[in-house]
């Protein structure tokens, strides 16, 4: 089995702007600059075998050439209780959304079964401790919201798999997929 998902590189000037927001939140476990990606599909743990159709689909999701992607603001995902999770925004993008929808078609013609949710794109900045005070979230949120990147050029995505370890997840990429 092996643990994937399809993803957009975040370049290293923008990695660099959202690095230097990685602090003054006690309880944030902040993602490492190469774990910074934007999601385009999670396929989960998956057979090798369904792995290689995997990456065979994904062939067909890379059309449609390049295309310029933004992130825009923060914010936390989570529920009525507390938020578990700090990310970047990205500003709506129909290439973005048409891409992602190819990626979750292509796992679905492999035979992956596709969680039902509605993709929501985000960089995913930290994972927070059960613990963390829920007004210095709030506080670093505002102080951070008016984030807003350059134009980003989206060249290729890339396959990527995950470990997890008790260090958090590492990840390398498999196959990538020019635009």
């Amino acid at each position: 089995m092996i643990r994937l998902f399809a993803a957009l590189p975040i370049p290293d000037d923008v990695a660099d702007t959202l690095e230097r927001r990685q602090s003054g939140l006690p309880g944030a476990r902040w993602r490492a600059r190469d774990q910074l990606h934007l999601t385009l599909a999670f396929y989960g743990e998956i057979e090798e075998r369904r792995a290689d159709d995997l990456a065979a689909e994904l062939n067909r999701a890379a059309a449609g050439g390049p295309f310029d992607f933004t992130l825009r603001g923060v914010g936390a995902f989570g529920d009525s209780h507390r938020s578990h999770t700090l990310w970047a925004g990205v500003e709506a993008n129909e290439r973005l959304s048409v891409l992602a929808g190819r990626c979750r078609a292509a796992g679905e013609r492999a035979g992956v079964v596709m969680e039902r949710r509605d993709y929501r794109p985000h960089v995913t900045l930290a994972y927070l401790k059960p613990q963390t005070n829920p007004n210095r979230i709030g506080a670093w949120i505002v102080g951070h919201n008016l984030l807003h990147s350059p134009p980003i050029r989206a060249r290729s995505f890339g396959l990527w798999s995950s470990v997890l370890t008790q260090d958090g997840s590492h990840y390398q990429l498999e196959q990538e997929y020019p635009l």
